[in-house]
């Protein structure tokens, strides 16, 4: 089996290698949950129009829930580090029509290629605990924005609930990535994901390096018993 460091040559060369299964294993290995997530994310944007940014776009899911919920209201950069997935989430786009509203480049979370206050928010699914220097892309995802703008996270995190808190444990390690190794033939990145996860199990240590990094009005709502959380900050003036 593979092992996985979180180093970025590492993490893109994970993510290429899953490209091809990625939304396949994201609906099967979450019971189709993920799509409650995306988009209860999405709806965090109701309010900013303009241009908004999708760090770690991967097939480009979250981009595409935010034009299907607001329609030619905004409009959507979808940036990722991995090639494949970009080309994947290009072709959905193309299929669906909607490569007016969508623009997609390959880039670096720690360091966007866009000029201060571009963007009316910014969002990242699933992605910031795989960025090995998480502060610096707040950092970047802070400056991108406009003042009064938005910053949201999606993230996996642990359940309190006591039932599912003793189950769920489980079957994130154990049955997860057997499963998903199964299908995608490499378990040692579906090994990854709860390691990634366990270094930051709860919505409180996103809402904390919110605060560090100056966001206010940090906001942060459980879903699915707490399997996955939205964290949220506004950028205000200084």
């Amino acid at each position: 089996m593979k092992t996985y460091f979180l180093h970025p040559n590492s993490i893109r060369k994970l993510f290429d290698t899953i490209a091809p299964t990625y939304d396949f294993l994201n609906h099967l290995l979450s019971l189709r949950r993920d799509l409650y997530w995306r988009k209860m994310a999405a709806r965090e944007l109701k309010g900013f129009g303009g241009w908004i940014l999708d760090i770690a776009t991967g097939t480009g899911d979250v981009a595409i829930e935010i034009i299907r919920q607001n329609g030619y209201q905004k409009k959507v950069f979808g940036l990722d580090f991995s090639e494949p997935m970009i080309k994947r989430a290009r072709q959905k786009i193309l299929r669906k029509g909607l490569f007016q509203l969508i623009a997609l480049s390959r880039g670096d979370a720690i360091e966007l290629p866009f000029r201060e206050n571009t963007f009316s928010a910014s969002i990242i699914a699933f992605g910031l605990r795989s960025i090995p220097n998480k502060e610096r892309a707040l950092f970047e995802m802070i400056r991108v924005i406009k003042n009064g703008g938005k910053v949201i996270v999606l993230e996996f995190t642990f359940p309190r609930d006591e039932l599912i808190g003793r189950m769920y444990p489980f079957y994130f390690k154990n049955l997860l990535p057997w499963l998903g190794g199964l299908i995608s033939g490499d378990r040692g990145a579906y090994a990854y994901l709860p390691e990634s996860v366990t270094q930051f199990p709860h919505a409180e240590d996103y809402e904390e390096m919110l605060k560090r990094s100056g966001l206010k009005e940090i906001r942060s709502r459980r879903l699915t018993f707490g399997i996955a959380s939205i964290i949220s900050g506004t950028k205000r003036h200084p």
